[in-house]
Protein backbone atom coordinates (compact mmCIF):
# COMPACT_ATOMS: atom_id res chain seq x y z
CA UNK A 1 0.00 0.00 0.00
CA UNK A 2 2.78 2.35 0.80
CA UNK A 3 4.84 1.90 -2.21
CA UNK A 4 1.63 2.45 -4.39
CA UNK A 5 1.41 6.02 -2.38
CA UNK A 6 4.83 7.12 -3.04
CA UNK A 7 4.29 6.49 -6.86
CA UNK A 8 1.51 8.09 -7.01
CA UNK A 9 2.99 11.27 -5.43
CA UNK A 10 6.13 10.94 -7.07
CA UNK A 11 4.43 10.84 -9.97
CA UNK A 12 2.44 14.26 -8.84
CA UNK A 13 6.08 15.97 -8.08
CA UNK A 14 7.08 15.26 -11.58
CA UNK A 15 4.09 16.37 -12.89
CA UNK A 16 5.03 19.67 -11.29
CA UNK A 17 8.57 18.97 -11.98
CA UNK A 18 8.67 17.91 -15.13
CA UNK A 19 6.28 19.38 -18.29
CA UNK A 20 5.69 16.49 -20.76
CA UNK A 21 4.24 16.96 -24.15
CA UNK A 22 4.29 13.63 -26.60
CA UNK A 23 3.78 14.79 -30.43
CA UNK A 24 4.93 13.40 -33.72
CA UNK A 25 6.49 10.35 -32.16
CA UNK A 26 8.59 13.13 -29.53
CA UNK A 27 8.22 13.20 -26.30
CA UNK A 28 9.26 16.52 -25.28
CA UNK A 29 10.55 16.98 -21.33
CA UNK A 30 10.91 20.31 -20.08
CA UNK A 31 12.28 20.96 -16.90
CA UNK A 32 10.92 22.75 -14.45
CA UNK A 33 11.93 23.04 -11.43
CA UNK A 34 12.71 26.86 -10.47
CA UNK A 35 15.19 28.70 -10.84
CA UNK A 36 17.55 26.31 -12.52
CA UNK A 37 16.43 23.14 -12.62
CA UNK A 38 18.78 22.07 -8.94
CA UNK A 39 18.75 18.48 -8.66
CA UNK A 40 16.88 17.73 -5.01
CA UNK A 41 16.35 13.88 -4.34
CA UNK A 42 12.79 14.83 -4.95
CA UNK A 43 13.63 15.97 -8.38
CA UNK A 44 15.62 12.16 -8.87
CA UNK A 45 12.65 10.45 -8.00
CA UNK A 46 10.01 12.55 -9.79
CA UNK A 47 12.24 12.05 -13.03
CA UNK A 48 12.27 7.90 -12.16
CA UNK A 49 8.66 8.42 -11.62
CA UNK A 50 8.51 10.08 -15.34
CA UNK A 51 10.23 7.76 -17.25
CA UNK A 52 8.23 4.52 -15.55
CA UNK A 53 5.06 6.75 -17.13
CA UNK A 54 6.91 6.81 -20.82
CA UNK A 55 8.87 3.61 -20.56
CA UNK A 56 5.07 1.74 -21.09
CA UNK A 57 3.84 4.28 -24.05
CA UNK A 58 4.67 3.03 -27.26
CA UNK A 59 3.47 6.63 -29.00
CA UNK A 60 7.31 8.16 -29.26
CA UNK A 61 10.37 7.62 -29.78
CA UNK A 62 12.35 10.43 -28.95
CA UNK A 63 13.00 11.64 -25.73
CA UNK A 64 13.39 15.46 -25.98
CA UNK A 65 14.97 16.64 -22.60
CA UNK A 66 15.28 21.06 -22.48
CA UNK A 67 14.61 23.29 -19.53
CA UNK A 68 12.35 26.70 -19.28
CA UNK A 69 14.50 27.73 -16.10
CA UNK A 70 17.65 30.09 -16.02
CA UNK A 71 19.65 26.87 -16.64
CA UNK A 72 19.71 23.73 -18.49
CA UNK A 73 20.39 21.65 -15.21
CA UNK A 74 22.35 23.44 -12.33
CA UNK A 75 23.31 20.02 -10.81
CA UNK A 76 23.07 19.44 -7.39
CA UNK A 77 20.53 21.13 -4.82
CA UNK A 78 23.62 23.21 -3.02
CA UNK A 79 20.50 23.39 0.30
CA UNK A 80 20.02 19.82 0.38
CA UNK A 81 23.59 19.01 0.03
CA UNK A 82 24.32 21.52 3.11
CA UNK A 83 22.22 20.44 5.08
CA UNK A 84 22.96 16.33 4.53
CA UNK A 85 26.95 16.95 5.20
CA UNK A 86 25.86 18.51 8.67
CA UNK A 87 24.49 15.28 9.66
CA UNK A 88 27.35 12.86 11.50
CA UNK A 89 26.73 10.35 8.70
CA UNK A 90 26.93 13.14 5.71
CA UNK A 91 28.86 11.70 3.68
CA UNK A 92 28.29 8.34 3.54
CA UNK A 93 24.49 10.11 2.35
CA UNK A 94 25.78 11.97 0.16
CA UNK A 95 28.00 9.52 -1.80
CA UNK A 96 24.16 7.43 -1.94
CA UNK A 97 22.27 10.36 -3.28
CA UNK A 98 25.30 10.78 -6.16
CA UNK A 99 24.43 7.13 -6.73
CA UNK A 100 21.13 8.09 -7.50
CA UNK A 101 22.32 10.47 -9.94
CA UNK A 102 24.51 7.91 -11.48
CA UNK A 103 21.69 5.33 -12.02
CA UNK A 104 19.31 8.01 -13.51
CA UNK A 105 21.52 8.96 -15.90
CA UNK A 106 22.45 5.44 -16.61
CA UNK A 107 18.63 4.90 -17.22
CA UNK A 108 18.69 7.63 -19.38
CA UNK A 109 21.52 6.23 -21.29
CA UNK A 110 20.22 2.56 -21.47
CA UNK A 111 17.02 3.81 -23.14
CA UNK A 112 16.02 1.65 -26.17
CA UNK A 113 14.73 4.71 -27.73
CA UNK A 114 16.85 8.22 -28.85
CA UNK A 115 17.52 10.91 -25.83
CA UNK A 116 18.17 14.51 -27.10
CA UNK A 117 19.71 17.63 -24.57
CA UNK A 118 19.08 20.56 -25.78
CA UNK A 119 21.04 23.45 -23.67
CA UNK A 120 20.28 26.91 -24.35
CA UNK A 121 22.17 28.21 -21.42
CA UNK A 122 24.00 26.41 -18.05
CA UNK A 123 24.79 23.45 -17.79
CA UNK A 124 28.11 22.64 -15.62
CA UNK A 125 28.83 19.44 -13.12
CA UNK A 126 25.57 17.51 -12.61
CA UNK A 127 23.40 19.33 -14.94
CA UNK A 128 26.19 19.12 -17.64
CA UNK A 129 26.47 14.87 -16.21
CA UNK A 130 23.14 14.73 -17.13
CA UNK A 131 22.84 15.91 -21.23
CA UNK A 132 26.48 13.34 -21.08
CA UNK A 133 23.87 10.61 -20.59
CA UNK A 134 21.31 11.62 -23.21
CA UNK A 135 22.18 10.37 -26.73
CA UNK A 136 22.07 13.53 -28.60
CA UNK A 137 23.30 17.34 -27.60
CA UNK A 138 22.53 20.48 -29.23
CA UNK A 139 23.50 23.67 -27.32
CA UNK A 140 23.32 27.36 -27.82
CA UNK A 141 26.70 29.44 -29.01
CA UNK A 142 26.15 31.55 -25.92
CA UNK A 143 25.36 28.34 -23.15
CA UNK A 144 28.05 27.50 -20.86
CA UNK A 145 29.00 23.83 -20.46
CA UNK A 146 31.93 21.65 -18.79
CA UNK A 147 32.58 19.98 -15.59
CA UNK A 148 34.09 22.27 -13.26
CA UNK A 149 34.01 20.47 -9.79
CA UNK A 150 37.75 20.50 -9.57
CA UNK A 151 37.29 24.18 -8.00
CA UNK A 152 35.62 22.59 -5.44
CA UNK A 153 38.35 19.86 -4.54
CA UNK A 154 35.77 17.91 -6.24
CA UNK A 155 35.55 15.69 -9.14
CA UNK A 156 32.25 14.72 -11.69
CA UNK A 157 31.09 11.58 -9.76
CA UNK A 158 27.70 11.11 -11.22
CA UNK A 159 29.44 9.94 -14.86
CA UNK A 160 31.49 12.70 -15.77
CA UNK A 161 34.44 11.29 -15.93
CA UNK A 162 33.55 8.64 -17.76
CA UNK A 163 31.05 9.39 -20.65
CA UNK A 164 33.35 12.51 -21.23
CA UNK A 165 36.18 10.10 -21.84
CA UNK A 166 34.48 7.72 -23.95
CA UNK A 167 32.75 10.30 -25.95
CA UNK A 168 36.00 12.64 -26.57
CA UNK A 169 38.57 10.70 -25.26
CA UNK A 170 41.46 10.84 -22.67
CA UNK A 171 43.53 13.74 -23.74
CA UNK A 172 40.15 16.01 -24.19
CA UNK A 173 38.56 14.55 -20.80
CA UNK A 174 41.79 15.56 -19.08
CA UNK A 175 42.23 19.29 -20.38
CA UNK A 176 38.32 19.50 -19.18
CA UNK A 177 37.95 18.03 -16.07
CA UNK A 178 41.52 18.79 -14.36
CA UNK A 179 41.75 22.46 -15.51
CA UNK A 180 37.90 23.13 -14.97
CA UNK A 181 37.13 24.82 -18.23
CA UNK A 182 34.07 26.01 -19.25
CA UNK A 183 33.38 26.05 -22.67
CA UNK A 184 30.45 27.63 -24.94
CA UNK A 185 28.39 25.91 -27.13
CA UNK A 186 30.56 26.59 -30.17
CA UNK A 187 33.67 25.39 -28.53
CA UNK A 188 31.82 22.32 -27.08
CA UNK A 189 30.64 21.44 -30.72
CA UNK A 190 34.23 21.98 -32.14
CA UNK A 191 35.61 19.26 -29.67
CA UNK A 192 33.03 16.89 -29.64
CA UNK A 193 30.92 17.44 -26.58
CA UNK A 194 27.92 18.70 -28.69
CA UNK A 195 26.97 17.65 -31.98
CA UNK A 196 25.45 20.83 -32.95
CA UNK A 197 25.59 24.20 -31.79
CA UNK A 198 23.39 27.33 -33.23
CA UNK A 199 22.38 30.70 -32.13
CA UNK A 200 20.06 30.79 -29.03
CA UNK A 201 17.48 32.29 -30.98
CA UNK A 202 17.42 29.15 -33.39
CA UNK A 203 18.12 26.33 -30.60
CA UNK A 204 14.15 25.62 -29.92
CA UNK A 205 13.31 24.99 -33.51
CA UNK A 206 16.49 23.71 -34.57
CA UNK A 207 16.55 20.83 -31.60
CA UNK A 208 13.16 20.05 -32.53
CA UNK A 209 13.24 19.52 -36.30
CA UNK A 210 16.44 17.09 -35.25
CA UNK A 211 13.76 15.22 -32.50
CA UNK A 212 11.02 15.08 -35.38
CA UNK A 213 13.42 13.93 -38.03
CA UNK A 214 14.82 11.04 -36.00
CA UNK A 215 11.25 10.19 -34.64
CA UNK A 216 10.13 9.53 -38.12
CA UNK A 217 12.69 7.14 -39.14
CA UNK A 218 11.51 3.46 -38.31
CA UNK A 219 12.37 3.30 -34.49
CA UNK A 220 13.08 -0.52 -34.08
CA UNK A 221 15.95 0.19 -36.61
CA UNK A 222 17.33 3.18 -34.68
CA UNK A 223 17.03 1.27 -31.38
CA UNK A 224 19.14 -1.69 -33.01
CA UNK A 225 21.28 0.78 -34.15
CA UNK A 226 21.86 2.45 -30.92
CA UNK A 227 22.61 -1.03 -29.26
CA UNK A 228 25.49 -1.64 -32.07
CA UNK A 229 26.84 1.58 -31.35
CA UNK A 230 26.83 0.82 -27.67
CA UNK A 231 28.79 -2.16 -28.17
CA UNK A 232 31.49 -0.46 -29.84
CA UNK A 233 32.73 0.67 -26.02
CA UNK A 234 33.12 -3.30 -25.70
CA UNK A 235 37.24 -4.43 -26.96
CA UNK A 236 36.91 -7.64 -29.40
CA UNK A 237 34.51 -8.68 -31.88
CA UNK A 238 31.13 -8.43 -30.01
CA UNK A 239 30.17 -5.15 -31.96
CA UNK A 240 30.67 -7.14 -35.16
CA UNK A 241 28.21 -9.90 -33.66
CA UNK A 242 26.19 -7.72 -32.77
CA UNK A 243 25.63 -6.19 -36.18
CA UNK A 244 25.10 -9.36 -37.42
CA UNK A 245 22.39 -10.17 -34.72
CA UNK A 246 20.68 -6.98 -34.71
CA UNK A 247 20.71 -7.54 -38.96
CA UNK A 248 19.17 -10.37 -38.85
CA UNK A 249 16.35 -9.46 -36.66
CA UNK A 250 15.44 -6.65 -38.51
CA UNK A 251 15.28 -8.46 -41.36
CA UNK A 252 12.76 -10.61 -39.68
CA UNK A 253 9.96 -7.72 -38.80
CA UNK A 254 7.00 -7.04 -41.12
CA UNK A 255 8.13 -3.65 -41.34
CA UNK A 256 12.07 -4.19 -42.54
CA UNK A 257 10.76 -6.68 -45.11
CA UNK A 258 8.13 -3.87 -46.50
CA UNK A 259 10.59 -0.76 -46.38
CA UNK A 260 13.30 -3.49 -47.76
CA UNK A 261 11.11 -4.59 -51.06
CA UNK A 262 9.27 -1.01 -51.48
CA UNK A 263 13.75 0.03 -51.98
CA UNK A 264 14.14 -3.07 -53.90
CA UNK A 265 11.33 -2.42 -56.38
CA UNK A 266 12.20 1.42 -57.04
CA UNK A 267 15.95 0.25 -57.63
CA UNK A 268 14.53 -1.74 -60.32
CA UNK A 269 12.99 0.60 -62.33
Amino acid sequence: MGGSTDHVTEKREAQQLFKLEIGDGVATVVMNRAPVNAMSEAWVAAFNALLDDLQVRSDWSVLHLRSNQRAFCAGADLKEMRQRLATPDGIDAQIDVVRGYQELFARIEALDRVSLAEIGTTALGGGFELALACDLRIAAHEAKLGLPEARLGLLPGAGGTQRLTRLCGRSVALRLILGAEVLDGSQAAQLGLVQWSTPLADLPDTAAGIARRIAALPGHAVAAAKLCISAADTPGEAGFTAELDQTRALMLTDRTKSLVAAFLDRAAR
